[in-house]
């Protein structure tokens, strides 16, 4: 028989901890307001095609054929700002914008080399839409003939390694989710939310506190693993014991969702805030500049997807957590611990996506609604990979990161989210259980 005492005793503690916990969140994010309004918009400062980092960006490359022109000049405006971008000796040109937008870039046609002219003399001024994307290359085509092959694939290679860094975030956050729905059927709408949670508490240690950066990332994953622990605690236990349905559960996460997301807004602002460690440098390969942090940050999801891969197949925890996927009475019946498994997937999911939101700050800098922005994606990726399997959820980041990406070399930026949905609908057509999933998880 259980111990009444015991209990209320354990309830007591529990309790306790999350209000500290709570507490600790409302007092550390309250310092984020006063920050905010001494924050002033930075004047705009032109960097290397390609960068992707903290800041919006609209460049291209510019040729005769296959001869890189230098001097010309670009003129970009919008909302009241302007500025000229001019041609390197590589033909490059980039003009950093300071916020996203609708932007015009004009060619400036007498600052092209005597004997050059542009193809289409009735074309030369591209509306260009700054929003889901913070680099967007533009292309002025000049001389004789057709648009440079090279360019094209060069403008198409960059995309390809932006989509990767992408679908690896995504992957982070998306395993997260394969998890949880793996091992209690439920489908979290407040996931995204821990996804902010680990991007403001690392702005807040970072940024805000001037932590070192190592100390700041350590602190807000073990943050982001309380916030996990404490879901599962509080919550989903209690529910899981009182045989609450799935549905139900569902609609709580929603409601969580929309309070947890609030709360943000109330405490953090509404603005964006970018994540500032001191790494400015940049690496370059090829037509692709991007910065040190962003392939630190590539780096980074590669071992530790590689880490959650050995997890789940080296270790008898992991073992057991595919056990309780796979059928969660039989995995009870054979002497597993389904509420110990489900709470250390509880906490390895929001570290995971805490990590994730810290990577997708730096790539894009701290809303208070990132997360939400990209929950759909998020499922997406699970569903189209393969619905509870953590390695279909990094095949269908792979392919949403990559495919979206892709995608504005030939249309709009701010569609290329739907054509990762409907990238997911083909599939789904074609192999309803996903790339890797099996088909009684079919409904």
């Amino acid at each position: 028989m259980s111990n009444p005492g015991l209990a209320r005793s354990r309830t007591l503690r529990v309790t306790i901890a999350l209000g500290a916990l709570l507490l600790a969140i409302a007092a550390l994010i309250g310092l984020a307001p006063a920050a905010a309004n001494a924050t002033t918009t930075p004047e705009p400062t032109p960097t290397p095609t390609g960068d992707f980092t903290n800041t919006y960006t609209i460049g291209g490359v510019i040729k005769s054929g296959d001869e890189l022109l230098e001097g010309v000049e670009v003129l970009v405006e919008g909302d009241g700002f302007e500025e000229t971008g001019v041609t390197g000796p590589d033909g490059r040109w980039s003009v950093s914008v300071p916020q996203p937008g609708d932007y015009t870039a004009q060619l400036v046609v007498e600052s092209l080399p005597e004997g050059v002219a542009p193809r289409d003399p009735d074309n030369i001024t591209r509306e260009v839409s700054i929003g889901t994307t913070n680099t967007v290359n533009v292309l002025f085509p000049t001389g004789e003939g057709t648009v440079s092959t090279t360019t094209i694939w060069d403008t198409i290679f960059t995309r390809l390694v932006y989509g990767l860094n992408f679908g690896l975030l995504l992957a982070l956050a998306a395993i997260g989710i394969s998890l949880i729905f793996g091992t209690t059927g439920v489908n979290n709408f407040a996931h995204g939310e821990m996804l902010t949670f680990g991007a403001i508490f690392f702005y807040l240690f970072s940024t805000q506190l001037g932590l070192n950066v190592i100390v700041a990332l350590l602190l807000t994953l073990g943050l982001s693993a309380a916030f996990g622990w404490a879901q599962d605690t509080v919550l989903f236990k209690p529910l899981r014991r009182k045989g609450v349905g799935l549905v139900q559960v569902l609609i709580v996460t929603i409601g969580l969702s929309i309070v947890v997301r609030y709360l943000y807004l109330y405490f953090f602002g509404g603005g964006t805030q970018n994540l500032n460690i001191g790494m400015t440098e940049t690496v370059s390969f090829g037509p692709v500049t991007i910065t040190l942090v962003s392939v630190i940050s590539m780096a980074v999801s590669i071992v530790m997807l590689i880490l959650v891969g050995l997890f789940l197949t080296r270790t008898r925890i992991g073992k057991a957590t595919r056990a309780v996927s796979d059928n969660p009475s039989l995995a009870a019946a054979s002497g597993i611990n389904v509420d110990r498994v489900i709470r250390i997937v509880w906490v390895l999911a929001a570290t995971l996506t805490g990590l994730s939101g810290v990577l997708y700050g730096l790539y894009r800098g701290v809303t208070w609604d990132m997360g939400f922005a990209i929950l759909l994606l998020l499922f997406a990726a699970v569903t189209l990979g393969g619905l509870g399997s953590a390695f279909g959820a990094l095949v269908g980041s792979l392919i949403i990161g990559i495919f979206t990406e892709l995608s504005t070399v030939w249309i709009p930026p701010d569609l290329r989210y739907a054509v990762a949905l409907v990238v997911l609908i083909l599939v789904l057509l074609v192999r309803p259980q996903g790339v890797l999933g099996r088909k009684e998880r079919i409904g």
